[in-house]
């Protein structure tokens, strides 16, 4: 099957993503700038990696703090930690990234990272022009609500392509990539990056990737 159009996720898809643990002193430094000096690493495990409104909910409580104020602070402190990061060389794109290129349709780009990253990222590449629609979350507690499995994003990126559902492929290298791509009624196509090693993936793609090179013959009109 060919398709209209291919929306990519980002991280471990696009480029590198950032280790878990350089991650986690950012969330540690978030709970700093809203005056937490010594948070509960329970704390900051809730509000590192895979956040629900709950968990933002309880972690904020347990210090009195506006929830706001404190996703606002962690958000800003992994954006400004990923793009020092970008900067000093250490979250390049992949070596297939020109297979990206070589996807000769519309195409782009839906992450559960920050939006003010992902233009970062493709300002810092010079990638911007290879997607005519790209999103982040929004750096508030809504967006938490919206982020994937959600396909609130990918469905405004379709939108903004002008290709329905049913004709367009949605690349990730995630199971709730794969589940969003399902909720938003795309194809799916999960990439077996080297850090997805030994990764539980308990949803079914529509097709499965070693390579962004895979793509060609998959998406081409």
């Amino acid at each position: 099957m060919t398709y209209d159009a291919v929306v990519f996720d980002n991280d471990g898809v696009l480029t590198h993503p950032t280790p878990r643990d350089v991650l986690r002193a950012a969330t540690v430094e978030a709970f700093e700038r809203v005056g937490v000096p010594d948070p509960d690493p329970e704390h900051v495990d809730a509000v590192h990696l895979h956040v629900t409104p709950e968990d933002l909910q309880s972690a904020a409580e347990a210090y009195d703090l506006d929830p706001a104020a404190l996703w606002r602070a962690r958000d800003e402190t992994f954006s400004e930690t990923q793009v020092a990061d970008m900067e000093a060389g250490r979250k390049p794109l992949y070596e297939d990234y020109e297979a990206v290129r070589a996807v000769d349709v519309p195409r782009g780009i839906v992450s559960t990272n920050q939006h003010a990253t992902i233009e970062a990222i493709l300002d810092h590449h010079g990638i911007r022009g290879d997607f005519r629609s790209y999103y982040g979350r929004e750096m508030e507690p809504a967006s938490l609500h919206k982020k994937k499995p959600e396909s609130h994003y990918l469905d405004r990126a379709l939108a903004d392509l002008g290709v329905a559902p049913g004709d367009a492929l949605f690349v990730g290298d995630s199971e709730s990539d794969v589940l969003a791509a399902e909720n938003a009624g795309t194809d799916s196509a999960f990439l077996w990056r080297d850090h997805r090693e030994g990764y539980d993936l308990n949803a079914t793609p529509d097709y499965e990737l070693d390579s962004l090179h895979d793509l060609v013959d998959i998406a081409q009109p």
